[in-house]
């Protein structure tokens, strides 16, 4: 039996590294500073020693997700020995027929807007009362650390309502100034466009979507942006004029003209 999560993750975070991936007749590998590595002192792992590592982590839901789906997202917080407690998400997928776990390291403290050096063009919108704000870039550029910044930002600043809704729950909030709610798709509602077609009757000032991924998220962030509310999201895009295309191409042509017109009154960024 290879070793366990505990262990795995433990001299992974004590090695400073990033991204953890598991898989069958490999040592673990970690990522450091943008290389992968094997984790020194580990040995390979069996189909079985990948299930017993994912059943460590994994819900008997997530697991029956798995099943069905043939992956899985999640997160989780993770104690390990030694270490300072750490916020984990992942994905666990099939590959050739076997199983594989890919973890990223979340930071459990959330940084200050000061201490990001967030311009106060970027910063403004947390006094904002209506506007749909968007965070984009490419995997790793910061997208979650920016925008859980800003939530925390309005969270100790403002008394108002947030709610998140993010596919996996990656930063954990507390209620400050403000009272926050923190949504998991598949553990808390089944979809982003499920969860925004009910969020307007729970009385949100602000609300946070973890990504829009298509037309039923983006019109429902679009008119939750129109009908008062603060609206943050995230897009994989490289710059600013993709961004607003990749919006009005997820819409049919006869469609696009509008939500053109609709994103020219709503978008603060």
């Amino acid at each position: 039996m290879a070793a366990g999560i505990q262990d795995i993750l433990s001299e992974a975070l004590r090695k400073g590294a990033t991204d953890v991936h598991l898989g069958v007749e490999v040592p673990p590998i970690i990522r450091i500073d943008g290389d992968l590595h094997y984790l020194a002192g580990f040995g390979t792992s069996s189909m079985e020693d990948i299930r017993a590592l994912a059943g460590e982590i994994l819900t008997r839901q997530q697991l029956e997700d798995l099943e069905e789906s043939w992956e899985v997202d999640f997160g989780f917080t993770f104690t390990g020995d030694g270490v300072e407690s750490s916020r984990f998400r992942g994905n666990c997928y099939y590959e050739r027929g076997n199983l594989c776990l890919a973890l990223r390291t979340i930071p459990t403290k959330i940084r200050t807007v000061e201490e990001l050096k967030l311009p106060h063009a970027i910063t403004d919108v947390t006094t904002r009362h209506r506007g749909l704000f968007l965070v984009t870039g490419p995997t790793g550029s910061g997208k979650s650390t920016t925008l859980a910044s800003l939530i925390q930002e309005i969270n100790l600043k403002r008394a108002c309502h947030i709610v998140t809704i993010e596919d996996p729950i990656e930063y954990l909030y507390s209620s400050e100034t403000s009272v926050i709610h923190q949504r998991e798709v598949g553990s808390d509602t089944h979809s982003f466009a499920e969860a925004l077609k009910r969020v307007l009757r729970q009385d949100p000032d602000v609300i946070l979507i973890g990504e829009m991924r298509d037309l039923e998220t983006i019109a429902a962030a679009v008119t939750a942006a129109e009908t008062g509310h603060l609206v943050f999201a995230t897009l994989h895009t490289q710059s600013a004029p993709q961004t607003v295309d990749r919006i009005i191409d997820v819409f049919p042509s006869h469609q696009q003209q509008q939500i053109r017109q609709q994103l020219s009154t709503v978008l603060i960024g």
